[in-house]
This record gives structure tokens, C-alpha cells and sequence, in this order.
């Protein structure tokens, strides 16, 4: 006796959405794994409050600080900061980046002094920055610009040499001129290393920005955390540094991954099997 195939759709359709429910849900396990050994472990050893707070003293100072607006205010300090670094960082590293590139003298005369200067993380000059800068945003802007500007640099210079030959050429042999070869072959074939290299500069970038308020600036999360670290409030610490962990992966999957993503597939370079099925 065989089955109606009316029985089977329902099934087969309910059975989809459970298996892409539970890999939209996969990177989530570590997390929850995490968190529930964080929990059992608290709850055996009590430890000290000041050097590891509970699960609900942290979800607490959270609450409290957002329903203050302190939170807010923090996070707002340090979005915005981190917007005008890498504005400046990604304008700069790609104008750059493409003379580079385009002349490869130049980016053989400048390579050695790029890895010089990129070898030297943006804190180190926090001590000769502070001097010159102060403490303020535009310490904080610095560190930032020094970070995301030679990984969009680098990895614009690498697309830009990595175009083949053979597509210029087919321009010029169709009587395309130098800036219509860079319109419509260059740029379009060196615009998904740009955002890759867009996409890792943001997240060195948000490291560096955090890292530079822990010094230098009157608010934002690194600062939040260090003003917690005077009062011994570790529900505080972890607080701040979640929100942290939280701020980059969504501006990574929900923003950088999508919009690289769809760059990629526009030009080619993967199939979206999607699609063609």
C-alpha cells in the first residue's frame, strides 16, 4: 500500500525547516555550552563575587546600566569612534592601496616600510600619541586609522595585482582607454579582496578601539571596563567585554559577511547554488 504523496510533502517541509533551524542555531552551542559551564562551576565552587560574578549578577549590571542610559551612552562613544577611524582608515587604504597596486614599482618601493610600521601594533604608540594627541578621540580615531589602514591597504594592493592580464587587455583590444580598464575591470575584480580586507580591519579595528579607551577616553566600553576594574566590579568586566563579543559579531554576520558575500557571487568568482538548483 503506498503512501499519498499529500502525507509525505508536509512532512518533508516540516523536516526542512527543523534541519535549517538547527544549523542557523549551530554556532550558538559553544556559546550555551559556555555558559552552562560557567553556571554549574559558579554554583559549585561559590567563588568570590569580585573575581568571577554570576550569570545573574552580570545580566543585572546590564539591565541596571541600560535602564540608566550609562550603557548606551558608552556604546554610542565608542560606535561612533570606531566609524570615523575606519572611514578614514578604509578611504585611505584603498586610494593608496590602488596606486600600489596599479604600479608595481611602487608597491615593491613601499612593501618593506608597510610590514615595518604594520608589524607595530596601534598600541604601542599610545605612549608618543598621548603626548601629541592627548586623551580624547582623536587618540582613540588613531589607533583605529593605524589598524584598519594597512589591512585594507595590503589586501587592496593583492587585488588589485591579482586581476588577470588577459581581462585588460580584452578592454584595450575593444578600444577601452586606462581609467575604463580600471572602471570596468580593476576595481570590479579587486573589490572583494577590498572588503575582505574591509571586513578583518573593522574587527582589528573594534579590538584596537577598546583596547586605546582602556587608557585614553572619557567614555566608551573600554572605558566602562576600566572603571569597573577600580571598584573590583568583575559583573562589570564581563559585562562590558560580552556587549564587546556581541557588537562584533553582529557588525561581522549581520552587515560585513552579507555584503561581501553578495560582492563575490556578483562577480562571479562563486556560484550560488541556490539559485541554480
Amino acid at each position: 500500500m503506498s503512501v499519498p504523496s499529500a502525507t509525505l510533502k508536509p512532512r518533508s517541509a516540516a523536516h526542512h525547516a527543523a534541519g535549517w533551524l538547527a544549523w542557523r542555531l549551530l554556532p550558538a552551542t559553544p556559546f550555551v555550552l559556555v555558559l552552562l559551564l560557567w553556571m554549574i562551576g559558579w554554583y559549585i565552587f561559590q567563588p568570590i563575587p569580585s573575581t568571577l560574578p554570576s550569570v545573574a549578577a552580570v545580566i543585572e549590571a546590564i539591565w541596571e546600566r541600560a535602564v540608566s542610559g550609562e550603557l548606551w551612552t558608552h556604546i554610542a562613544a565608542s560606535l561612533s569612534r570606531l566609524f570615523v577611524g575606519a572611514a578614514v582608515g578604509i578611504v585611505t587604504g584603498i586610494v593608496f592601496g590602488f596606486i600600489a597596486g596599479l604600479y608595481r614599482n611602487v608597491s615593491e618601493f613601499l612593501n618593506p616600510l608597510v610590514i615595518f610600521f604594520n608589524a607595530i601594533s596601534g598600541i604601542v604608540w599610545l605612549p608618543l600619541m598621548i603626548s601629541w594627541l592627548g586623551i580624547g578621540h582623536a587618540l582613540a580615531i588613531f589607533v583605529i586609522w593605524n589598524t584598519v589602514f594597512f589591512i585594507v591597504f595590503q589586501n587592496t594592493v593583492l587585488g588589485v595585482q591579482l586581476v588577470p592580464q588577459v581581462f585588460e587587455q580584452g578592454i584595450q583590444s575593444l578600444g577601452g582607454g586606462r581609467w575604463e580598464t580600471i572602471r570596468s575591470v580593476t576595481f570590479p575584480g579587486a573589490l572583494p579582496y577590498v572588503l575582505t580586507g574591509i571586513r578583518s580591519g573593522l574587527g582589528f579595528g573594534w579590538r584596537a578601539l577598546i583596547a586605546a579607551e582602556l587608557v585614553g577616553a572619557p567614555e566608551g566600553l573600554g572605558q566602562m571596563i576600566f572603571a569597573a576594574a577600580e571598584f573590583h566590579r568583575s559583573d562589570v568586566i564581563i559585562a562590558g567585554c560580552l556587549i564587546i563579543g556581541v557588537i562584533a559579531i553582529a557588525m561581522d554576520r549581520w552587515l560585513l559577511a552579507p555584503i561581501e558575500q553578495r560582492t563575490i557571487q556578483r562577480w562571479g568568482l562563486v556560484i550560488d547554488t541556490a539559485k541554480e538548483s
